[in-house]
């Protein structure tokens, strides 16, 4: 597959997510064979640019390439700002989020609200496009509700603006995460544009990137909640694609030394108070993942105060709780 003039080294993408693809998490997932990782998205508003949250939101690794950093925002002229202010830092592609459901984003009428108002996604597609040289990309839904899955019809606009690839997820804003995903309206989207079409949505077993693969036609498939708390996932799906075999799921040794050198580069990151505070939620998703945890075995690393009492207490849950069977 290919995004503009980036070839890319395989069909496993890792979603955009807000407050989960921070620099730590591309590093790790790219290491385990995502193909392409993007950031979390950025607020166009300018005023936003400067305050902490943004600048660790768009933070690049110079040792990756392509760098794709996500744009969110309503207004074309402000994001196509934002997409030439991230291509000055270092961004080789920009992507537009059109798939967000939050309510704080979707009430300002960005992420996949735009969805409903078709000429205003026009507007800024050809404007942003039209405003940078690298390659610009898109992220969707398959529509505003049910009763209205527009993405046949914004798949179009894409391509017809110079869009280099669209990704879609497999449900409609109103939906948010609940229910399935559908893959019919992607199917119909791979058939309708010559553009590549990445499918999106409840991929988390290599069967499964298989099955939609095959059923879609896309060019290749985003992972993102399937890869949290098990970074491993990309080279599991890779190896199934490219194979037909599965991997070996990584040893129990190699997952615990995976989630420690994750803690430790999220608290280099963010700093020993907000980086302990980060950590958390990925510490239960891998606890969740690997270990027969319990709630009473969660709790204190939940009030951990600091990455050094973070780290001890992991080891001792670790040391009394056993392995799921799969990780052993």
């Amino acid at each position: 597959m290919k995004i503009g003039p980036w070839k890319l080294n395989g069909r496993v993408l890792l979603a955009p997510m807000a407050g989960i693809t921070d620099l730590p998490f591309r590093r790790l997932c790219r290491r385990w064979g995502a193909a392409l990782a993007a950031s979390e998205m950025v607020a166009s508003d300018p005023t936003l640019r400067n305050t902490r949250k943004s600048q660790w939101r768009s933070t690049l690794d110079s040792d990756e390439s392509p760098r794709v950093v996500q744009i969110a925002g309503a207004d074309p002229t402000a994001l196509a700002e934002a997409a030439r202010y991230n291509v000055s830092r270092g961004a080789q592609i920009i992507d537009i989020n059109m798939g967000c459901p939050a309510k704080k984003v979707c009430n300002r009428m960005a992420g996949s609200a735009l969805m409903a108002d078709e000429a205003l996604v026009r507007e800024i597609l050809e404007t942003v496009v039209a405003a940078v040289e690298v390659p610009v990309t898109l992220k969707c839904r398959t529509g505003p509700t049910a009763t209205r899955r527009n993405a046949l019809t914004i798949a179009r606009m894409a391509e017809d603006a110079g869009i280099a690839a669209l990704a879609v997820h497999g449900r409609t804003r109103d939906q948010a995460y609940r229910g399935e995903a559908e893959f019919r309206t992607i199917e119909a989207v791979c058939r309708a544009v010559d553009i590549p079409v990445v499918a999106n949505g409840d991929i988390e077993t290599p069967q499964g990137a298989a099955t939609v693969l095959r059923e879609t036609g896309a060019d290749a498939i985003m992972v993102g909640r399937g890869a949290q708390g098990q970074p491993w996932l990309f080279n599991a799906i890779h190896q199934y694609l490219e194979t037909g075999q599965h991997a070996a799921p990584p040893v129990l040794a190699t997952r615990e030394q995976t989630l420690r050198s994750h803690l430790q580069a999220i608290h280099q990151f963010y700093g020993d108070w907000m980086g302990t505070r980060i950590a958390r939620k990925h510490i239960k998703w891998y606890l969740q993942r690997s270990w027969l945890v319990c709630p009473e075995h969660i709790r204190p690393l939940m009030r951990a105060a600091d990455p050094s009492a973070q780290l001890t207490l992991l080891d001792s849950v670790i040391a009394e709780v056993p392995a799921r069977p799969e990780a052993a």
